[in-house]
């Protein structure tokens, strides 16, 4: 990044090979869609680059550009709520997706089902959560950031933070309750 401030604009290359994965799946996380993600992550750099000489290397960069894509995934999830659209064709492709996967190699069929229908569940009740409990426990389980670093994205305190994990934690017990369960 302090290349990129000084004016060495193939810097920017480097940053986005660096983190386009990493941030990529975290608006995944976040947003439940792949092409979202994929087009929060390019602003995301692109406010990067926007913001290059106003960057101050104080803290961690990686709380600076996960600040940058949870602002932009917040804006857009308050945006979709304002103006809600459905999809024609997801139940389609979910379904292939599915029968695909049933359909590979594993010798367990059913055992391939309850995975999928298990990972599903998963991503369904964490979608459901409140989008402050959602991105926190996506930063703190998916990206590893600490309790602080999470504070400085959410703009709370860590006690904050402290609390949206144990609300979210509970939450996804309550609602995976019937995974959760020892067969």
């Amino acid at each position: 990044m302090s290349r990129l401030r000084e004016g060495d604009d193939l810097a920017l290359n480097d940053i986005m090979d660096r983190w386009q994965s990493r941030l990529t799946g975290y608006l995944i996380r976040f947003t439940g869609s792949e092409a979202v993600a994929v087009d929060l992550a390019q602003e995301t750099f692109v406010r990067v680059y926007g913001n290059r000489f106003r960057y101050r290397p104080s803290g961690a960069f990686s709380t600076w550009l996960f600040a940058i894509a949870s602002n932009l995934a917040r804006h857009h999830i308050r945006w979709q709520l304002r103006h809600p659209t459905i999809s024609l064709d997801a139940p389609a492709d979910a379904a292939g997706s599915l029968l695909e996967s049933v359909e590979a190699a594993d010798p367990d069929p059913r055992t391939r089902l309850e995975q999928a229908e298990r990972a599903e569940a998963v991503r369904e009740a964490i979608a459901e959560l409140a989008p402050g409990l959602r991105e926190a426990l996506i930063l703190f389980t998916y990206e590893d950031m600490s309790y602080e670093q999470i504070a400085t994205i959410q703009r709370c305190s860590t006690k904050a933070v402290e609390t949206r994990l144990y609300r979210a934690r509970a939450s996804l017990r309550k609602r995976l309750a019937r995974w959760l369960v020892v067969h």
